[in-house]
């Protein structure tokens, strides 16, 4: 069964490559790239709903941690996992984002380790918890 992916980055180059890699290396995949939060919000309001989010955070406009507050607002969105896929990698980011998404993800990375990253994560239906819910509702209340 074919799963999407929607991998958000600034970068035509990086969702290039994580698109064409893990199609490459998994046929259930379909990976979409989105260059931007604002996009990325069109889409889902299309319904064109993922199964996993690949996510930058530094990004024009709209940067990951804004997206991720804002998809985590929304009944039908929340329950989406997102992977950070970044650059950023200070003390701060990195912690940060390991408790509130499923993953983080520091570029450059192993195609082959985001696969296996995403197959775990796509094994079994995904739901936040109302206590991990109610967690990342207070901790993003402080994201600018």
């Amino acid at each position: 069964m074919t799963k999407k992916i929607m991998v958000i980055d600034d970068s035509s180059e990086i969702t290039f490559s994580v698109k064409f890699g893990l199609e490459k290396i998994n046929s259930d995949l379909n990976v979409t790239r989105v260059e931007s939060g604002e996009k990325f919000f069109e889409m889902l309001e299309k319904n064109e709903i993922p199964d996993l989010i690949l996510l930058d955070i530094m990004m024009p406009k709209m940067n990951g941690w804004q997206v991720f507050k804002k998809l985590r607002k929304n009944d039908k969105w929340r329950n989406i996992p997102v992977f950070f896929l970044t650059a950023k990698s200070d003390n701060f980011s990195k912690a940060f984002g390991k408790i509130i998404a499923e993953s983080y993800i520091e570029k450059p990375f192993e195609i082959n380790d985001l696969n296996n990253r995403i197959e775990k994560m796509l094994i079994e239906p995904y739901t936040i918890s109302e206590t991990k819910a109610k967690i990342l509702d207070d901790m993003l209340e402080h994201v600018q």
